[in-house]
C-alpha cells in the first residue's frame, strides 16, 4: 500500500468472460460503481497482465487478475447536518434507519443539503466508510425521495463490502407495503421484468427487453382489498431504481399517489387531494440481513407512517 493508495485486487469472473473490462471488474469488486472504475481506468490506476489497461470498453477473459490503486478517501465535501433521525438499530459497523418520507438520501442538483447524508454526517461524527472515494456514509441502497421506511448504511468499510456483496447476492430481505390502485384479481404473484432508462424520458425508468437493462424481480401478494384498491406486500428479489412503482404499474395497478408511474382515477384523485397525500404510497415495512461483521441475523420492522396509515383507514371498504 501507497501512501495515500490502497490496492485492491480483482479476479474477473468466469462468467464475466467477454465482458468490458470496467463492468467485469464493477461485477468482481461490488463496492466500487462501473462509473468510479471508469475513472480509476482513465487515471492509469488499473494494472493488468499486458499492464496498464487503459480501455474500459476491452473485452476481458474470465480468470484475468487486476490490480486497482483506489486513492485513499477526501474529507467529505458534504456539510453535517443536525438532522432527526429515526434509528432503529446501530453499533459501530453499521446504522439501520427509518426515513420518513420527503427525506433525499444523497446530495445532488437540486438537494444540495437537508439529505440522509447529511444527517448521518453529523450522527456518526466521522465513523463512516469511506470506500466510495470520500469519507462519507456507506450508503449501499436507496429508498426513493417519496419512499418511507427501512434502510441501512455502513459505518466501516468492512461493513460496507460484507453488506454490498448481500445486496449483489440478493440475500437481503427486503418486504414493502404499498397501496395500488385496483383490485388485484389474485392472491399473489411474480413480475420479472428488466428495467432500464425510458427512451422518451430519461428521468423514468420502463420495462425493456431482456438484455438491454437490469433484471429485476418482484414478487407480491395481497394483504387486503380495499375500496377500488388493493393493500399490497412485494418482496424485492433485485433492488432496482423505481423497481415495485414500474412493476407493479406494469400490471396495471400502480401505487397511489405516485406522481411519476400512479393512478389517475378520478376516486383516487379526490381522496389524495383531501388528505394531501402527495407522494407514492410506498413503505420499506421490513429489512432483514445477515451483520457483516458478526455474522448475526438481524430483522427490522416498520409500521406503515401516519399519512400512508391514514390513506388506508380511509380506503377500508
Amino acid at each position: 500500500m501507497e501512501m495515500g493508495v490502497t490496492t485492491l485486487e480483482a479476479r474477473i469472473a468466469e462468467a464475466a468472460n467477454g465482458w468490458r473490462l470496467d463492468r467485469a471488474l464493477a461485477d468482481a469488486l461490488p463496492t466500487l460503481s462501473r462509473e468510479r472504475l471508469k475513472a480509476l481506468i482513465a487515471s492509469g490506476a488499473v494494472t493488468g497482465p499486458d499492464g496498464l489497461a487503459s480501455d474500459p470498453s476491452k473485452k476481458t477473459p474470465g480468470g484475468t487478475l487486476f490490480q486497482i490503486a483506489v486513492p485513499v478517501p477526501t474529507p467529505a465535501q458534504n456539510e453535517a447536518q443536525e438532522i432527526a433521525l429515526n434509528v432503529a438499530f446501530e453499533d459501530e459497523h453499521l446504522i439501520v434507519i427509518d426515513k420518513p418520507a420527503g427525506l433525499v438520501v444523497h446530495p445532488a442538483a437540486g438537494n444540495l443539503d437537508g439529505t440522509l447524508v447529511n444527517a448521518l454526517l453529523h450522527h456518526c461524527a466521522g465513523q463512516l466508510s469511506g470506500i466510495g472515494g470520500v469519507a462519507r456514509p456507506g450508503i449501499v441502497h436507496r429508498i426513493d425521495k417519496g419512499t418511507s421506511g427501512l434502510m441501512v448504511a455502513a459505518k466501516s468499510d468492512r461493513a460496507h463490502i460484507g453488506l454490498a456483496e448481500q445486496f449483489k447476492a440478493h440475500s437481503i430481505d427486503r418486504r414493502y407495503r404499498a397501496i395500488v390502485a385496483g383490485k388485484v384479481s389474485t392472491s399473489a404473484g411474480t413480475i420479472s421484468a428488466s428495467l432500464g432508462r425510458s427512451s422518451t424520458n430519461r428521468k423514468k425508468m420502463a420495462i425493456v427487453r431482456e438484455g438491454s437493462g437490469k433484471h429485476a424481480v418482484t414478487h407480491w401478494r395481497q394483504l387486503r382489498q380495499l375500496r377500488d384498491a388493493s393493500l399490497v406486500e412485494c418482496r424485492l428479489e433485485t433492488g432496482r431504481t423505481h423497481q415495485v412503482r414500474v412493476h407493479m404499474a406494469s400490471i396495471g395497478h400502480p401505487l397511489l399517489g405516485d406522481p411519476v408511474y400512479g393512478s389517475t382515477r378520478p376516486v383516487h384523485r379526490a381522496l389524495l387531494a383531501t388528505l394531501n397525500f402527495q407522494r407514492q404510497a410506498l413503505h420499506a415495512a421490513h429489512l432483514g440481513f445477515i451483520h457483516p461483521v458478526k455474522s448475526c441475523a438481524l430483522a427490522f420492522d416498520s409500521e406503515m407512517p401516519a399519512d400512508m396509515q391514514e390513506l388506508f383507514n380511509k380506503l377500508i371498504v
